[in-house]
């Protein structure tokens, strides 16, 4: 390329992103890179390389399905160790000059149905201000690490929010932005968020208190893996981002409030938003909403409001089936790779297509443009794995400037994970290894990991000054458990129209709203006599009020046998309400675990009843199911992430850490009859060095208590802590289907503990 025209790219480039994501050294801190475009304002990369050795700096025979990230000369990297019943997932840490590994940090799955070929999908995603590293596990465990590899926090979603994970895996990768770190997922939660519904939640990057949780989707479809987008609008911080629902959603950044939504496809949305100009780029594969016809790729003006239809489109072409692989775009033309290996290029004002290339026959990864190359990756090339490609774009075509087989006739690699650019490298994961392509040497200028220079748009350096009076207030933390007595202290944060913080709101007024305590300048504090409750703590500025959610939950032991009076399980519990009721049966009230509810993802559930960092303690409760046109459900109980399980129709009792991970389950058989009660019992017991043993009973009740038990475990890698909690998995049929009952639930410590 000649040094004009390099120029007049570098500067459109530069014109795309936010100021503060042209990066002054070669960061990428994640998934898209340093200005979530997949582009990179490096130069001299290499046009050429050979896995044998030309052009090929280290590789290291670790793989995934994420893409790494990069950040001074730390690597990260999300994936999977071990098989079977030792297998866990980890973040990794290399040397990015090297390739020699730092530290890695590994961590169990558990009440999760993602299978272990489905791990890993989300990449890292680093803080430029202090270097630490954000993660977030396949089941919902989000993480902070240090530099140096040291857990910070973590927030265990699933039993804290009823994040459900199915077996397709996907997970969206976390992104920072000023202090928050925003994730998304399927969640069943309690009060007004217990309906299921994909939700985004940001936390507070230094200790991980939730500081917002923004659900403006409809009826979820199936979990997803779209990451948004974040920028400025008309002096709002916007955050556009694909929703399960199948719409792209616009949103504040401070404050989660939605702006807009276009809802485009039947199923889920996976690509990552893309913001170009005036415009935010959309695409999807699934059936288009108003036809029948697959796939779609559209621009819509980022300042839109309200609910949007095709007609507000700048330009939209349909039959593009671009749905894994986001796009990417030099300024004058967009690029996409659909999934069938087809390479695009589209005028980027008109959406006119330009041309296309072949180069496989599944895609998935995203492209990256750099030094006026893209550089992708695909899953499948004819009957062999995965190609790595840097391909040159024109106007009128796609020159082919490399193409390289990875691994061998043998074992070919595939690529799934999207390629990055950073110190000089372009670094790419296949399911069996890491490539760095480039020079062996350490960049001349190595980023130092601080400064601005390292900012992504994560830093709210554009953040405009409020312009107006308070038009929204948050709460914050915005999620909190506390105990009977404690005193919870809160904050109040004010917000303009546009989204931007008001310094000066004024003098809150504090009330509550289904909680017993007391209130007053920002601090509550829960009422020492109610064991269990939960509702908000409200603060309101003139005509506008924001809450905080507060669940109250006592320390051990518990006791619920439903006899309160009240039509509904413990408001203090997750992933619950509208799930189960009670009733009724036989002279006493019981928990019931409804057959009839309206999808699929209520069918099989986990409640969960507190805090996550419960350890050595007994769950033991009554049980009960029916049999409704030979179908039995199945039913049990949950203690420190270990789950104790009647299988109806199978007659079987079982004892598991993680569902799909069949090796490292103890089955025996069980036979139990319908409408008869039994009790179950579950004691989990920490040992020393990692390993937890799990030992359970069950016996009809009435009887005596057994004194041997039933079904033992013992875990090498256990799970050291989590909360108690229900298993339930009710087959929905007309006429009621096969209800599942509980009662006289009780939780204790162990023993000596």
């Amino acid at each position: 390329m000649n040094t004009s025209l390099r120029l007049a790219l570098l500067l459109s480039l530069a014109m795309l992103v936010p100021t503060a994501g042209v990066v002054g050294d070669s960061n990428w801190p994640e998934w898209r890179g340093p200005a979530r475009t997949g582009v990179s304002t490096e130069t001299g990369l290499p046009s050429s390389w050979s896995p044998a050795g030309q052009n090929l700096a280290w590789k290291v025979p670790y793989g995934g399905r994420s893409a790494p990230v990069v950040f001074g000369d730390h690597l990260y990297l999300q994936n999977t160790v071990g098989t079977g019943a030792t297998e866990q997932e980890r973040l990794m840490c290399f040397h990015a000059d090297t390739g020699k590994l730092l530290w890695e940090q590994r961590y169990n799955i558990f009440t999760s149905d993602v299978p272990a070929h489905r791990l890993a999908w989300a990449s890292p995603a680093v803080d430029p201000a202090s270097g630490n590293v954000i993660a977030i596990s396949a089941n919902g465990l989000l993480m902070a690490l240090s530099p140096a590899g040291k857990l910070l926090w973590e927030r265990s979603l699933a039993e804290e929010v009823g994040m459900w994970t199915t077996h397709g895996g996907r997970m969206s990768s976390p992104i920072i932005d000023g202090n928050q770190v925003i994730v998304s997922g399927l969640t069943f939660s309690w009060g007004q968020y217990a309906a299921g519904a994909h939700r985004f939640m940001s936390f507070d990057k230094t200790n991980g208190e939730m500081l917002w949780i923004s659900a403006p989707e409809g009826r979820p479809t199936d979990t997803i893996y779209a990451n948004p987008f974040i920028a400025m609008v008309n002096g709002t911080r916007m955050f556009f981002s694909g929703g399960s629902d199948g719409a792209m959603h616009a949103l504040k950044v401070a404050t989660g409030e939605p702006v807009w939504n276009w809802l485009v496809s039947k199923r889920g949305l996976n690509t990552a938003a893309l913001v170009v100009g005036e415009d935010v780029i959309v695409s999807h594969s699934e059936e288009n909403v108003i036809s029948n016809e697959m796939g779609m790729l559209a621009a819509v003006p980022a300042s839109s409001t309200g609910m949007l239809s095709d007609k507000g489109a700048r330009w939209l072409v349909r039959g593009v089936q671009a749905g894994y692989a986001s796009p990417v775009t030099d300024g004058e033309r967009i690029y996409v790779l659909d999934n069938g290996g087809v390479l695009f290029a589209f005028d980027l004002k008109s959406g006119k297509e330009l041309w296309k290339e072949s180069i496989g026959t599944i895609a998935k990864a995203s492209p990256v443009l750099a030094d006026g190359k893209l550089y992708l990756g695909t899953e499948n090339t004819g009957d062999a794995g995965g190609k790595f490609y840097i391909i040159r774009p024109h106007a009128d075509k796609a020159e082919i400037l490399d193409q390289d087989w990875l691994g061998t006739p043998q074992k070919s690699e595939q690529i799934i994970a999207s390629p990055i650019v950073a110190r000089g490298r372009v670094y790419v994961a296949s399911m069996d290894a890491l490539y760095a392509i480039g020079p062996k040497a350490a960049p001349a200028a190595p980023g130092s990991g601080s400064g601005t220079g390292n900012r992504g748009p994560g830093e709210s350096n554009d953040v405009a000054a409020a312009s107006g009076p308070p038009a929204f207030i948050l709460v914050t933390p915005t999620e909190v458990l506390a105990k009977p007595g404690q005193a919870v202290a809160l904050s109040v944060r004010a917000f303009d129209a546009k989204g931007n913080a008001v310094a000066n709101p004024g003098t809150a007024t504090w009330t509550l709203e289904g909680l017993k305590g007391t209130v007053a300048d920002g601090k509550f504090t829960t009422d020492a006599a109610t064991p269990g409750q939960a509702g908000l703590v409200k603060a309101a500025i003139g005509s506008v009020s924001g809450t905080a959610r507060i669940r109250v939950v006592p320390d051990l032991p518990w006791m619920f046998d439903f006899e309160d009076g009240k039509e509904a399980p413990p408001a203090q519990w997750v992933n619950a309400a509208g799930k189960f009721a009670v009733r009724d049966l036989d002279g006493s009230k019981v928990l019931v675990k409804l057959a009839e509810n309206p999808f699929a993802f209520a069918k099989r559930c986990r409640p969960f009843f507190g805090p996550t960092d419960l350890s050595d303690y007994t769950i033991q409760a009554d049980v009960r199911g029916l049999d409704k046109r030979r179908q039995m459900g199945d039913i049990g109980i949950v203690a420190q992430r270990y789950e104790l399980v009647l299988f109806g129709n199978h007659q079987r009792l079982e004892l598991q850490p993680w569902q799909p991970e069949v090796e490292r389950t103890v089955k025996v058989d069980y036979k139990w009859n319908p409408n008869a009660w039994y009790t179950m019992k579950l004691e989990v017991q920490s040992m020393g060095s990692g390993r937890v043993r799990a030992r359970a009973k069950v016996w009809p009740k009435g009887e005596t208590e057994p004194a041997a038990w039933t079904i033992e475990r013992i875990d090498p890698i256990g799970s050291l802590k989590g909360a108690p909690g229900l298993y339930a998995d009710a087959p929905s049929q007309a006429g009621g289907g096969s209800e599942l009952y509980y009662d006289n639930i009780k939780v204790f410590k162990n023993a000596g503990k």
